[in-house]
């Protein structure tokens, strides 16, 4: 059952397309026994029919810069091979503690960025 409402929650997040893949390894590495190498493969699973249906209605609405978009598959599927090779290397029990410092690092920045915008905001 919880992966079921992990699924929903992580759907949603990856509809809106603000990274629902780390909300779907943040609750498995919290909330179950299962090693971080198989939530990250899990993961990977979850991304194929989510993307499909998220660039669909984007595609539907008009909202991907084809250009831009090019550039980053390219780079991204490099990326993916040289990141593969690397989680393959590295042991389960470091890999979730790479993960938490990366998404410490998401926290810092946005958290940043809204103090900047908000916040800090120069005055007109």
């Amino acid at each position: 059952m919880k992966e079921i409402i992990f699924g929903v929650i992580s759907g949603v997040v990856a509809s809106m397309g603000m990274g629902g893949g780390v909300i779907l390894v943040l609750l498995f590495s919290l909330f179950s026994d299962v090693s971080q190498h198989i939530v990250q493969g899990i993961n990977l699973i979850f991304f194929i029919p989510t993307s499909i249906v998220a660039i669909y209605m984007n595609i539907k609405n008009k909202n991907i810069d084809y250009k831009v978009a090019k550039k980053v598959i390219i780079s991204g599927i490099i990326g993916a091979c040289i990141g593969s090779l690397l989680a393959i290397k590295i042991n389960s029990d470091s890999l979730k503690k790479y993960f938490g410092m990366f998404l410490i690092g998401i926290a810092i920045f946005e958290i940043y960025s809204f103090f900047r915008q908000y916040i800090l905001k120069p005055k007109r």
